[in-house]
């Protein structure tokens, strides 16, 4: 329950300790709320971490209106050096990105996003858009791409909404990333029977690329760690509508 009314500041991980909030709060999410796993969960300091984190920025979302301004949100983020150093992007592993760097653009993955559930459904997602915004901006324009998730992995149950967002969100040719590996699944190529129930049944966070101009890679790819169905999401701040752009960075937060 929040205290206080929420005061939100973003910013950019700035020490080890500032990680290690960011890694708590995805414990938080990922592991004790929907169930995930991996090698590199520690269950003893109640952190979800992987190899790719020391080679990121991880961007903090803070409520600081309440005591001690505690880490409400968060996201990774791995520009095309940082992946180098790291051995590749994390969404490499699901999905063929080659087409992201041939557009010869920079590039910026997108991960972990998270937020405490008192934060959701409000404007604390929009606090970290609006930041992603300006960094994409100070970036050159950078094409943001990550990996996005329906809980569950029972690829057959999520057709519909896969379905439909083949049929109207699928990305351009040049930005189209495809899903390679042994837990790749197809995207139904016919829409869906009920297009109400296919957009009811497609999360919050992907409804949200999308009403900012995001589109989809090809196929979907199932994460047992996890416990997930991912797609892979593309937003190009090229493409984006002015409409977009303002709901990106709206004027109060910028």
């Amino acid at each position: 329950m929040i205290e206080a009314s929420p005061v939100f500041r973003t910013r950019l991980a700035a020490s080890l300790q500032d990680v290690a909030a960011a890694q708590r709060l995805r414990y938080d999410v990922f592991v004790r709320e929907l169930g995930a796993g991996g090698g590199l969960v520690d269950h003893t300091a109640r952190r979800e971490a992987d190899h790719y984190d020391p080679f990121a920025d991880h961007l903090l979302l803070e409520d600081t209106a309440q005591p001690g301004s505690p880490v409400v949100g968060a996201y990774r983020l791995m520009s095309a050096e940082q992946a180098a150093r790291a051995g590749g992007f994390s969404a490499a592993a699901e999905f063929d990105l080659s087409p992201l760097p041939a557009t010869g653009r920079p590039v910026l993955e997108l991960g972990r996003s998270c937020l405490l559930p008192a934060y959701r459904g409000g404007p604390a997602m929009m606090h970290l858009f609006a930041a992603l915004a300006r960094i994409a901006a100070d970036r050159g324009d950078a094409i943001l791409f990550g990996v996005a998730s329906f809980h569950g992995t029972d690829a057959g149950a999520l057709s519909a909404p896969l379905a439909y967002l083949r049929q109207h969100h699928l990305a351009p040719a040049h930005l189209r990333t495809r899903a390679q590996g042994p837990g790749a699944a197809v995207m139904p190529s016919q829409p869906p029977a009920d297009r109400k129930a296919a957009l009811r049944a497609i999360p919050p966070l992907i409804k949200a690329y999308l009403r900012l101009g995001g589109v989809v890679g090809e196929g979907a790819c199932v994460d047992s760690d996890f416990n997930t169905v991912d797609v892979c999401m593309i937003l190009d701040p090229a493409l984006m509508t002015d409409a977009q752009r303002a709901r990106a960075l709206p004027e109060r937060m910028r």
